[in-house]
């Protein structure tokens, strides 16, 4: 039995980094995995590309696979390994694939 679990957000989700809005979304989703904090995943399509720097640091997940961590621009520099995408994502966490998920403790994420 896998222990992660994937729900459709309810409401309308936003991602700031420093005040400044990155992303917001309708379509994003709630994960919850073990006895951690539900995480929300953006669809990557509602993210601003151009604020994503890609990092050298890699992700591994035994219950979601593997992906890559971003640097996050904001207006008041690069926030670093902010920003995590699954590349390679478990059977369980398919539905994760072209989603972008935040770190909460270096961004805001928000139901607004």
């Amino acid at each position: 039995m896998t222990s992660i679990r994937i729900y459709p957000a309810q409401g309308k989700w936003v991602v700031r980094a420093n005040g400044a809005v990155i992303g917001e979304s309708m379509r994003a989703l709630e994960v919850v995995q073990r006895d951690y904090p539900f995480v929300i995943y953006f669809p990557r399509t509602d993210i601003a590309a151009a604020v994503l720097e890609p990092s050298d640091r890699p992700l591994f997940c035994d219950d979601r696979g593997e992906g890559v961590h971003f640097h996050v621009s904001s207006p008041e520099g690069i926030i670093l390994n902010a920003a995590y995408e699954l590349t390679t994502p478990t059977e369980a966490a398919a539905q994760l694939r072209d989603h972008l998920a935040f770190d909460a403790g270096k961004v805001t994420v928000e139901r607004v």
